[in-house]
């Protein structure tokens, strides 16, 4: 792709928000997002970012998230660098066409919609996994280990001091729901 290709490509999907600072750089500010894509020093690789997270937040799904590299996120990446975790795709400028940069805009900007969520909910998946495996070792059936979390809950062992018992059964019915969904799974 020429950096002309590269600016109409940007235009065409963004408008006006597309801003070129330099020959090899371009920035598109848009109301949550923004997306830069820079060129290298040789002008031979192209890499286009977006901002995720404050790093100390992701810091804890790490393992998700490069677990997501490998399975998930295809041209897209997952990255750390100057406290921040980004969405990343680089590729070589001379072999990039344009249906390909735009595929990858579009799975940088999902990557950066989802956030940390699609992460949280798998570290929390396996969470509860390890609790269904654990109280079956144990013996306890689902409505038994369902009592043990609402005890928890009420005692303050989980949960929030000043949480409302409307919020408690919330979040009760969410953990039954996933107990329920994982139960019967050999695990």
């Amino acid at each position: 792709m020429t950096s002309q290709e590269i600016t109409d490509t940007l235009k065409a999907l963004f408008g006006h928000a597309v801003e070129i600072s330099e020959p090899e750089s371009w920035q598109v500010q848009l109301d949550n997002v923004r997306l830069l894509v820079l060129l290298s020093e040789d002008q031979s690789w192209l890499r286009s970012l977006v901002s995720i997270a404050p790093a100390q937040e992701a810091l804890p799904y790490l393992e998700q998230l490069l677990e997501a590299n490998f399975d998930e996120t295809q041209e897209t990446r997952y990255a750390l660098h100057q406290n921040v975790l980004w969405g990343v795709f680089q590729h070589s400028r001379a072999s990039l066409t344009s249906e390909d940069f735009k595929a990858a805009i579009a799975r940088l900007l999902t990557l950066q919609q989802q956030g940390l969520s699609a992460s949280f909910n798998r570290l929390a998946e396996t969470q509860i996994r390890q609790i269904v495996q654990a109280a079956k070792l144990q013996g306890q059936s689902l409505e038994t280990t369902l009592q043990t979390l609402d005890r928890f809950y009420q005692e303050g062992v989980m949960g929030e001091i000043d949480q409302s018992a409307t919020q408690r059964e919330q979040i009760l019915a969410a953990w039954q729901y996933q107990l329920e969904r994982l139960w019967n799974e050999e695990i």
